[in-house]
Parts: structure tokens; C-alpha cells; sequence
């Protein structure tokens, strides 16, 4: 499916006078203000002191993950001593310029990926300090991120299930979705639609997992989401499987989000890296993406650069920004017809329409919001002057 079966929409705009008739030759502009598909990057806390990484951020992107620093190693580092001071600095400057927040992660099902500490506790302490987690992040960032990475990687691995019992997951989602029941509660998993040699997290698989959570006791009304790492291997992407593996999962009327997206360092990375952002794009059951990647401070993720140290693009960073410009709606100008119409196509997003009539002297704007629909649909938008 091409992206502008899916993410646009056709407008229709007729101006009239105030009795109904239809004006020609009058000049209309439209702006776009707001793009509304969510694209955007990981972050770490070398942004705070970067105005750079800083600056090249909020350029590009609408929203982000935070690399590392919402986990519970990073926040509570020594057991009972809670420290959010690079995750509230971060999540200030994302605010400040409008990009929303993933909450990534609540709970890892990892082992190695625990706060060292948690490796002494039995299994009641466990449960405790798990539960004071779940309550001590959701409540600091409730309503402040639009979704929540509950419990990361639970299909790899099963450290609470092993620890807590079968249902430590779906509990989780319970306990989360009690402090904060308005947000989307995801799974996030790898090899999902990267990788078909791997079947520990098949789509199937996937789906079973998410039924078991919304069975567990009072969660039947819980909000889920489908987050997909997309951490791709240094091989040619198989767009094929990925693309079945997403229509599966939508079939599940979940919302979609490519969570992580990257490949491995790759003759042709940045060619396969726009295969996947492009095929992601089109899916209609997909409606985020954050690709993990970033300016080149000290490194980066997966060493999938998206520029050098001085902030000059790599190819990777032309990629990412050749897709930017292309799903983003430029400025439009028509005259109407005899008719008084007028006709385009839209990505969905907010606009400022520009209405200018020389001869009457007058002139008139609006807001339109092209808000997405999964068929073929015009919006009719009547200007009266």
C-alpha cells in the first residue's frame, strides 16, 4: 500500500459570498502547522548539555524514547534511594518543545537487566519492590507520557514469571493501568517482524501474550498497544515477512508503534534503513515510529550514526531526512475555479487555510484538521466571504 493511500486525504474547499454563491479566481494558501503521524528518535541525557544535539533534535522529530534513563537501573541504582533528576530534566525539554514521551520501560523481564540489587531479594521482596516501582514511576509521569512500555522483552524472557508466578506480567498491566488508566499500555519485544529464524516472538506468539494480559482479572477495558523493537539484523531487511508479520498483528485492531528502529552496521545500511521506515509508514495498523539512532556523541546506537561529530549527516541521516521532507505537506497555493472549488490532497496533520478575495477587499483564515481514516474520503470545507 503507498503511503498516500494512508496517510492523506483528499480536501475539497468551495468559497462563496454570504448568499451562496460561487466565488472564482479567489487565491487560497494552505500551511501545514502539525504533522500528525508521530516520527521521531531516541534520546539520552547528552542532550542536556548539548544545544547542537539540542537544536538538531527538535528540528526533526515529534516525539522520542528515553535511551536508558526512565529504566529502574538508571533510577534506582541503590534500593530505596530514587533518583528521576536526568529523566525529569529530559522529559522538561521535551515539553518545553512539544515532542511527546514514550515511558520506556516500567518493568524488563531481562534478568541481566535489573538493578543489581534486585538479585538478593527472595520472592516476596521481589513483589514489593516491583509493585513500589510500578507505583513510583506511573505516578511521577502519569498523564505527562503517551504510552507505557510495561513490561519489556516478556516473550524472550520470563525473570518475573519465573520469580512471581505466570501471571507477574498481566498484574503489572493491572497495577499500571489502575494508576494511570487513560494512557496505552504496550508490550515491547524484538524479532517480532524482524527476524523470521527467531520464534520466541513470533506475531502469533505476540498475540497470545496480549490475550493473556486483557484476561487477567479486571483488565477486559485495558488499553493496549503493540510496541515493536524493530532492531533489524545486518542483512538485507525482509520486507515480505515484516509486512504479513504487521498485517497479523493489526488484525488485532491494536495500535502499532516500530518502537526502536535500526539495522546493524550494513553495506547499504541507510538504503535498507528507508525500506523499513517506508513499509512501516504505509501499514495502516502502524501509528508511530521512533527510530534509535542520533547525532554521533561518543558513539552511537547500534553504530547507526545519524551524523559525524561536527553534525554533518551521515547517509543514514540523508535517509531519515529525505523521509521528513517527503511526509511533510508543503506549502500549497490555487485559485478556485468557476465553480469556486478547489481540490488537494493533505497528509494528516493541522493546517492554517489562507483565503484572500482582492476585489472584495476581504480576506479569511481557518484552522482544518485532516484527521486520519482507513478508507478513500474527501473533506468538503465551505468558505463563505
Amino acid at each position: 500500500m503507498q503511503p498516500t493511500q494512508v496517510r492523506k486525504r483528499n480536501i475539497r474547499l468551495q468559497a462563496t459570498d454570504i448568499d451562496g454563491n460561487a466565488l472564482a479566481g479567489i487565491k487560497v494558501s494552505i500551511k501545514q502547522t502539525k504533522m500528525n503521524f508521530p516520527f521521531g528518535c531516541g534520546m539520552n541525557k547528552k542532550i542536556l548539555m548539548s544545544t547542537d544535539y539540542q537544536n538538531w533534535f527538535k528540528k526533526r522529530f515529534s516525539v522520542t524514547t528515553f535511551s536508558n534513563e526512565m529504566k529502574w537501573y538508571s533510577t534506582e541504582g541503590k534500593q530505596g534511594q530514587e533518583n528521576y533528576t536526568l529523566a525529569d530534566a529530559m522529559l522538561s525539554f521535551a515539553q518545553e518543545n512539544n515532542i511527546s514521551v514514550r515511558g520506556h520501560n516500567i518493568i524488563w523481564d531481562n534478568k541481566k537487566e535489573q538493578p543489581q540489587w534486585v538479585h538478593q531479594l527472595d520472592s516476596n521482596q521481589l513483589r514489593a519492590a516491583a509493585t513500589q516501582r510500578v507505583s513510583s514511576i506511573v505516578t511521577r509521569y502519569k498523564g505527562q507520557v503517551i504510552g507505557w512500555d510495561v513490561v519489556n522483552e516478556n516473550l524472550h524472557f520470563s525473570f518475573y514469571e519465573d520469580t512471581l508466578g505466570e501471571n507477574a506480567s498481566a498484574a503489572f498491566y493491572s497495577q499500571t493501568r489502575q494508576l494511570d488508566p487513560k494512557t496505552i499500555l504496550f508490550m515491547n519485544e524484538y524479532n517480532t517482524i524482524e527476524d523470521n529464524r527467531d520464534q520466541l516472538a513470533t506475531p502469533d506468539k505476540y498475540l497470545k501474550m496480549l490475550q493473556r494480559i486483557k484476561a487477567f482479572p479486571g483488565n477486559n477495558e485495558i488499553q493496549l498497544g503493540i510496541g515493536l523493537e524493530a532492531h533489524f539484523p545486518p542483512l538485507k531487511p525482509n520486507i515480505a515477512y515484516m509486512r504479513a508479520g504487521l498485517d497479523m498483528l493489526g488484525s488485532a485492531k491494536y495500535p502499532i508503534w516500530l518502537t526502536e528502529v535500526d539495522i546493524g552496521q550494513i553495506q547499504n545500511q541507510a538504503g535498507y534503513l528507508e525500506e523499513i521506515l517506508r513499509e512501516g509508514y504505509s501499514h495502516p495498523g502502524v501509528t508511530g515510529i521512533v527510530i534509535f539512532s542520533g547525532p554521533y556523541i561518543k558513539g552511537c546506537w547500534a553504530n547507526m550514526c545519524m551524523t559525524d561529530p561536527n553534525f554533518k549527516n551521515t547517509a543514514v541521516g540523508d535517509a531519515v531526512d529525505k523521509l521528513l521532507k517527503e511526509w511533510k505537506f508543503g506549502a500549497f497555493e490555487a485559485t478556485t475555479n468557476s465553480e469556486g472549488y478547489i481540490e488537494t490532497s493533505l497528509f494528516h496533520g493541522d493546517y492554517e487555510v489562507s483565503v484572500l478575495c482582492l476585489e472584495r477587499n476581504s480576506s479569511y483564515s481557518l484552522g482544518l484538521n485532516v484527521a486520519g481514516v482507513f478508507k478513500e474520503e474527501t473533506i468538503h470545507v465551505l468558505i463563505k466571504l
